[in-house]
């Protein structure tokens, strides 16, 4: 099979099952299929796989539209935006697939099968107990009209199969995978439309495929043993039948399938811990594809990058470390405006829960208007703003991390409720206790120059590197790293530093209860 389209005519589709948030793997072949369309100012269609009725209420195709969108995709047809080929929910083109039905069964490349669910199992297992590999072994294929008849009197809703080949070979092209050939006797006669009229995965899939001009399918590999039927299918209805690419799997960094105990298993999970779209598609892009850029990518740089022939055949292994690495660089691409602006911050700047959760050894804080003071005082000054951000940005990679840091800058007494690193701790309890009124005293004759205060401090005490550096961060934040003490100290000021010098060991004795 012979590539037929041209980099100007190239169409490629995501064609989902709404039944569930959208898996990061699904989410990956999205993300391919769109670069491979905008690579070649090419077209991309979403098309809804929608024919399991039961497992595919409106919630999650709704969410599906909001969770590629948020990815950053968007596409040139689909149910949402209408196009030429539509409708684009397959649950509204039976009557396309009817037509269809009808001439496969004209031809005799059809026929109605009426075996119960009992006699197939059964016939799976004789072949199982003797070594064979379970298929169709094809006994309505040759019932008369009375025989079906008497089927149907007795109300048996029939299937209705593909008829394959009896013999023959067929090879099928793969942009990834190379050439591979099927003996067409191994296929079995495949269902194409279920006994409650709905289509099968095999028929309507690459019947909407040719319908809507889509030249080039990108999906899993573990719909590689579907695509022989797919082209046998398009084959006897004389339609176009597309290039296939099949991806490699997404596994866990432990090499087992992905799923939740790596910390995330659909994009839904990544928009909730706080990732940025950028980080994900730059991450994601490379699961499986190489691109020679190491640095962070717009969307122009992804695209043109993007080619079918540089998709490893080996599984993509994801790694949250990596993913984290690239959430790092998405936020230091953003400005400090950006940055102090970005929505994820502001739903968690805005959220009463997380700064509860945040003090947790006292609430009443909150009830006391804590989080309503900090943040009107941040609001009501955007040189604050920018002076807070451009301090902790090196040291947040998600929204909490920096409501922690407003919380250890602006807070007075509530300080003493943060958690404190057992670092912390134990830099705080190897102070000699005549440290602490000291480092008082001299932060208030140096009137709050960092760089003054440390030097005489370090020569005034005998301490200095971390054994002056590491109990100073660790009474001022309750951290042991962090963002620079020099940037922090004014924003915390003058007078809750002094505070939290003065009351080091009473924190020490409470972090210790």
């Amino acid at each position: 099979m012979a590539q037929y389209y041209t980099t100007m005519n190239l169409k490629s589709r995501f064609a989902p099952s709404p039944t569930g948030y959208l898996h990061l793997g699904n989410a990956r072949t999205a993300l391919f299929a769109w670069l491979a369309a905008r690579a070649v100012a090419g077209r991309f269609v979403l098309r809804l796989e929608d024919t399991d009725q039961s497992r595919s209420p409106q919630i999650y195709e709704k969410a599906l539209l909001e969770d590629l969108r948020w990815l950053g995709l968007n596409w040139d047809e689909g149910p949402d935006i209408g196009g030429p080929v539509g409708p684009y929910r397959q649950m509204e083109r039976l009557d396309i697939y009817q037509k269809y039905y009808e001439a496969l069964l004209e031809t005799g490349q059809a026929y109605p099968c009426y075996c119960s669910a009992e006699d197939l199992a059964a016939e799976r297992a004789v072949q199982r107990a003797s070594g064979k590999s379970p298929r169709y072994g094809g006994r309505c294929r040759h019932l008369n009209e009375g025989q079906r008849s008497d089927l149907e009197a007795r109300s048996i809703q029939p299937v209705l199969r593909y008829r394959v080949p009896d013999s023959g070979m067929l090879t099928v092209p793969d942009r990834v995978w190379g050439e591979r050939s099927y003996a067409l006797a191994d296929l079995g006669d495949f269902v194409i439309r279920r006994s409650d009229g709905s289509p099968a995965f095999f028929f309507a899939n690459a019947l909407d495929d040719a319908l809507m001009g889509v030249n080039l399918v990108l999906r899993g590999e573990d719909h590689l043993s579907n695509t022989p039927r797919q082209i046998l299918i398009l084959q006897a209805l004389d339609l176009p039948v597309p290039e296939y690419a099949h991806l490699p799997l997404l596994l866990g960094s432990d090499g087992q399938p992905l799923s939740k105990r790596h910390g995330a298993a659909s994009l839904r999970d990544l928009q909730f811990y706080g990732y940025l779209p950028e980080a994900v598609r730059n991450y994601l892009a490379r699961l499986g594809h190489h691109y020679a850029e190491t640095d962070l990518l717009d969307d122009q740089a992804l695209a043109a990058g993007f080619s079918v022939e540089k998709i490893s055949r080996a599984p993509g292994h994801f790694d949250v470390v990596q993913l984290q690495h690239w959430q790092r660089l998405a936020l230091q691409a953003l400005s400090d405006t950006q940055l102090w602006e970005w929505r994820d911050l502001q739903y968690a700047l805005n959220d009463a829960q997380l700064w509860k959760r945040l003090l947790a050894a006292n609430l009443s804080d909150i009830e006391n208007g804590l989080r309503e003071k900090i943040l009107k005082a941040v609001s009501e000054d955007e040189n604050l703003q920018i002076q807070f951000v451009a301090a902790v940005r090196a040291n947040v990679l998600f929204p909490e991390d920096a409501v922690d840091w407003l919380i250890r800058c602006f807070a007075d007494e509530a300080f003493a409720a943060l958690e404190k690193e057992d670092t912390a701790i134990a830099a705080l309890a190897e102070t000699p206790a005549e440290f602490w009124p000291l480092a008082a005293m001299l932060l208030q004759q140096s009137a709050g120059d960092y760089r003054i205060w440390t030097k005489t401090l370090q020569q005034e005490s005998g301490l200095k590197g971390k054994s002056l550096f590491m109990p100073l961060r660790a009474a001022l934040t309750g951290r042991s790293h962090g963002p620079e003490l020099a940037a922090l100290l004014p924003l915390i000021g003058m007078e809750r530093a002094q505070q939290r010098l003065h009351t080091a060991a009473s924190v020490l004795s409470e972090a210790r209860n």
